[in-house]
């Protein structure tokens, strides 16, 4: 029968004792490692989230106290209780190595069956397992320290916030439903028959109303929900770490950013970042790297090629250009002879999920010069391409052309990204960060047939673009930006509007009517008519970050219970159906789907 821990209290970590405490008597608790059986001796590895100790067993042991410890399996909790001494066998590779604790008292508080994955520091087992038995997953020292590192990452946060000012005020989790963007989850509501609450998406309007409100500086370690279709990394649940600043600017927001990210990296990595961060607008970032968060650990920019082909008469190129598109290229440097026709057209393929009909390409091999598309321009055409593209011998030239520039862009930047990785281009000796900054206050959706804002409606456009609001929205740019690292968003801000006559024109901008807006975003409208101040702020993705600071591969390894991509907990089977009563008392009933 398991033990209690009366009358026992834990007196050390199991990886926190060494040579110096030698002649200590300490009670340690924990799980077993594992269990060595000499006949005559016994040696168990103790763990905990600290690390492991061994304790010892030997013909000064007690009977009942040596019969505990034969009887000891994987996973078992113990606590003992005992004197530290030094090891004869000593472990270079244990912080505690040096040690072992010769054990007076053993409890078997609980026992273990067998475990479907061995508890250790790497594992194969596949993520699906994993995720199943996540609470024996986070067992393994390897999760144990992404997850204390995570503690460590935001407890960095709220110092640094608090030390310049910032006040952490909590925004509701069950609000109002503001459709813009991705979908809300919605709450039914008992007291409220047919009406419904929606999981925050951000803090976004509450932190604006704290702005009028004379809360000058705030920040909040916010959880964020957002019903997204499946995305390989994307969690429908997430955290921001989220502040908002009045009477600032966008470069005063950006300041304190970079102070935090400067900070977080000192604390938790012993990392020095150089501030301040390089900037880049966002049409640079798109026109060199074909994407809004460059990756500039490596070359390979991409190349507009349009003019060189302005006269052609080869169809495919022919057809971007006149459709108001482009034809862009890069240049995979000295890989030709590494990478195989039937590779290519493999990569040919999978530019088509981002929107490509396809993959130009020009193989310059030392086995001789191959192409798909040279054969069909003039020759001072194909020579033009190869000089715009630094063409060399030994070079791989990838080519996308698109009546749609973002599908050019999209494409590239993918390929871009993919080559880079496939070839080991990519320095990681230190972290790659600047700001992305200028984007378009809108971009277009065919989705919806209308333009959308590209952050949120709540953006301030630049003053000299006022005027375009209603005539050229596509033209108009924000006051927004973003910070990146390594080719991925860490966060992202702009400076918001405050004036109710910019507000409600942006609203009319993104189609809605007067009575639409009033439904949707009335509180804000009216508040604003009560003295708003100019304020600004952003929000970093916590998950993101975490992962990005501690080198992992994925936000999952970083999320104490994390969802899969059909936004599924595997662990407890949610989400699941729900009793008829619950519904009953709700006043919903389902509709059948297909």
């Amino acid at each position: 029968m398991p033990e209690s821990l009366t009358g026992l209290k834990r007196t050390n970590y199991c990886g926190e004792l060494r040579a110096a405490d030698c002649g200590r008597e300490v009670t340690v608790c924990g799980w077993v490692q594992r269990q060595r059986d000499l006949g005559q001796l016994i040696f168990i590895d103790l763990r905990d989230r600290t690390g492991i100790v061994q304790l010892a067993f030997g013909d000064k042991t007690d009977r009942e106290v040596f019969q505990k410890a034969f009887a000891a399996r994987a996973e078992f909790v113990l606590a003992a209780r005992g004197t530290v001494r030094e090891r004869s066998a000593k472990n270079a590779e244990l912080p505690t190595g040096d040690i072992e604790i010769e054990v007076e008292e053993l409890r078997v508080l609980a026992k273990s069956e067998t475990p479907p994955f061995a508890i250790e520091e790497k594992t194969d087992v596949k993520e699906d397992l994993r995720l199943k038995y996540r609470y024996l997953d986070l067992r393994r020292p390897e999760m144990q320290r992404k997850i204390i590192g995570r503690h460590r990452i935001v407890k960095a946060a709220r110092d640094y916030f608090d030390e310049n000012g910032f006040l952490e005020i909590e925004t509701p989790n069950l609000i109002k439903s503001t459709p813009e963007g991705a979908r809300d989850y919605l709450v039914p509501s008992r007291m409220f028959p047919g009406s419904f609450f929606a999981l925050p998406q951000s803090p976004q309007l509450y932190k604006q109303l704290l702005m009028l409100s004379g809360y000058d500086r705030y920040m909040q370690v916010a959880r964020c929900f957002r019903d997204e279709d499946l995305r390989a990394d994307r969690q429908p649940e997430f955290t921001q770490i989220d502040f908002e600043m009045s009477f600032v600017s966008q470069d005063d927001v950006m300041a304190i950013a970079e102070g935090f990210i400067k900070d977080v990296y000192q604390k938790v990595l012993d990392l020095e970042i150089q501030t301040p961060l390089r900037r880049m607008t966002w049409h640079e970032a798109m026109n060199r790297f074909g994407s809004d968060k460059p990756d500039l650990r490596f070359g390979m920019e991409l190349t507009d090629v349009s003019e060189a082909l302005k006269n052609t008469e080869f169809r495919v190129f022919a057809g971007a250009l006149s459709a108001g598109g482009s034809v862009r290229g890069i240049n995979l440097k000295g890989q030709a002879d590494a990478l195989s026709r039937k590779e290519i057209d493999k990569l040919g393929e999978w530019v088509k999920s981002y929107g490509a009909k396809g993959l130009a390409w020009t193989r310059l091999a030392s086995g001789g010069e191959t192409s798909s598309y040279e054969k069909f321009l003039a020759p001072e055409e194909a020579a033009a391409v190869r000089k715009a593209l630094g063409a060399e011998a030994g070079d791989v030239l990838f080519l996308v052309a698109s009546g749609e520039n973002k599908v050019v862009f999209d494409s590239l930047g993918a390929l871009r990204k993919e080559l880079a990785g496939r070839f080991g281009l990519i320095d990681d000796s230190k972290p790659c960060l600047l700001w992305v900054t200028d984007f378009p206050l809108f971009e277009y959706s065919k989705e919806e047939n209308r333009f959308v804002a590209m952050h949120h409606p709540f953006t301030m456009p630049r003053e000299e673009d006022l005027g375009k609001l209603e005539s050229d929205p596509g033209s108009v740019l924000a006051i927004a930006y973003d910070m990146v690292l390594n080719g991925n968003e860490l966060g992202g801000g702009s400076v918001r509007i405050n004036r109710p006559d910019i507000q409600e024109r942006m609203f009319q901008a993104l189609g809605f009517t007067p009575e639409q807006a009033q439904e949707r975003f009335g509180f804000l409208i009216d508040a604003f008519r009560y003295g708003a101040p100019p304020h600004a702020g952003m929000a970093f993705g916590l998950d993101r970050l975490v992962m990005l600071m501690l080198g992992c591969d994925s936000i999952r390894d970083v999320i104490a219970f994390p969802k899969v991509a059909s936004s599924a907990e595997l662990m407890s089977s949610a989400p699941t159906g729900v009793d008829p009563k619950q519904l009953e008392e709700l006043g919903i009933s389902l509709l059948k789907k297909d």
